[in-house]
């Protein structure tokens, strides 16, 4: 499996499974075979002759040790993201669903990044054996094995993996099976491996251009509010990236009214959709609509670090005047209440990715230093404080209506959550004064 050899456009033909296909899955890859063919064509590239050497280098292969990439296989966007993902964790157990150049690249990797594990799991027995011995013949090794398709994964349609020894805790998950012919939701299943995630740990989905690929996605984001995603649009396919969430989350199981939608549901909205043109609408918007909780807290984090160097700095005049009609007139946010007994100490305006936003740099009854940071909505939190840490730093974030909000302090979660929920319940209530003033 090098460069030597040829790149068959389709994937290997799906060995026997104990999971029988209805018309419904059929309907599903004609339909979305149909929307999503430009996406399946882009595919056939699997990334440029320079990339690929660059990769190469990177991992210190020989320049023929991949294979043509490109059709079924991960393209060099797709494995670069997994080499810095290694780089930077240096995950002890990471877990692959499809083997191929891959395990390769991840495998090498690891060896050269902490020495961690690769378990791997391949549908075709046959190109499991090929991939073991082509591991061998460059010295890396991994526990590849054999994970026929069988029974669907939870709630997804298709036929999912019959895993075995499967890792507790998983630094590092990458999903690259089973193919999207099975069905296009397939993938969804992965989900079942999140709890096994590790605080911390990244989730990699390849192919996440594609229209089944991201209506996974809406989903997962829906049900997981404790893993961050975000979409990456840079190579052929595309790549979902999930990161868990270190600190303490409020999460919200998923009723079993939206779990177990029927069938009929489901295709009459899919049809509804695609016959008034919303359905590729919206396939096309959320390509360039990434989740921006991570960023969001990011920004909450650097405010703060803003504002204590504010406060070290002489020359720097801080203001003690909120006036919440005022920022409410020049930059569209409405703050949130804050509790009487907490004082204001500095205000201040910021650029973001989501245009103007405004910090409050606060001290709470028990002379806690906190920041509230406020923005326009456009991050994927939920009405209830989530934390999330930054260092010695934790960040509690929430929406409400378009409007999101963080509370960051060098304060442990469960008091970050607290003192943020006392902001959220009062956040509804009108402003006392036009103006506050600290005493």
């Amino acid at each position: 499996m090098t460069s030597r050899e040829t790149t068959a456009l389709r994937a290997l033909r799906e060995e026997k499974t104990s999971y029988e296909a209805g018309w419904s899955d059929t309907a599903y890859r004609v339909l979305f075979g149909a929307i999503g063919w430009p996406w399946l064509l882009y595919s056939l590239w699997g990334g440029t002759k320079a990339s690929k050497r660059q990769l190469l280098n990177r991992v210190d292969l020989p320049e023929d040790a991949l294979p043509n990439l490109g059709s079924w296989k991960a393209d060099t966007f797709f494995l670069h993201r997994i080499v810095a993902t290694i780089e930077e964790l240096r995950p002890a157990t990471v877990v692959e669903l499809g083997a191929g150049a891959s395990s390769l690249v991840c495998a090498r990797a690891l060896q050269l990044n902490g020495g961690g594990r690769l378990h791997s799991y391949d549908q075709h027995a046959q190109f499991v054996s090929a991939t073991r011995e082509w591991l061998d013949d460059f010295g890396v090794t991994a526990q590849i094995r054999h994970a026929p398709l069988g029974a669907q994964g939870g709630d997804w349609p298709g036929a999912w993996y019959e895993l075995s020894d499967v890792p507790a805790s998983i630094d590092l998950l990458i999903i690259d099976g089973p193919p999207w012919a099975v069905h296009p939701f397939v993938r969804g299943a992965a989900e079942i491996l999140f709890d096994r995630l590790s605080p911390g740990a990244v989730v990699l989905l390849d192919d996440a251009a594609r229209p089944g690929e991201r209506l996974v996605a809406q989903r997962w984001k829906q049900r997981w509010p404790q893993i961050a995603f975000e979409y990456l649009s840079g190579g052929s396919k595309g790549t979902l990236i999930g990161r868990k969430r270190t600190g303490n989350v409020l999460a919200f199981p998923v009723s079993s009214e939206r779990r177990a939608f029927d069938w009929w549901k489901r295709a009459a909205a899919v049809a509804a959709l695609f016959a008034t043109g919303w359905l590729a609408h919206d396939v096309a918007g959320d390509f360039t609509q990434p989740a921006h909780a991570a960023n969001f807290v990011d920004e909450a984090n650097a405010s703060y670090s803003t504002s204590l160097i504010r406060q070290s700095m002489q020359s720097q005049v801080e203001t003690e005047i909120l006036d919440r009609a005022e920022i409410g007139r020049s930059l569209g946010i409405l703050l949130p209440g804050i509790p009487n007994t907490w004082h204001v100490s500095d205000v201040q305006v910021f650029p973001s990715d989501g245009g103007n936003s405004v910090a409050l740099a606060l001290l709470t009854d028990r002379h806690e230093r906190v920041l509230l940071y406020a923005r326009r909505a456009e991050t994927p939190a939920e009405a209830v404080p989530l934390a999330e840490s930054r260092n010695n730093r934790t960040v509690a974030y929430w929406e409400t209506g378009p409007f999101a909000y963080a509370l960051a302090g060098e304060l442990d979660s469960a008091r970050i959550l607290l003192l943020a929920s006392d902001i959220a319940s009062v956040e509804s209530a009108p402003a006392r004064n036009s103006a506050l003033t600290a005493p």
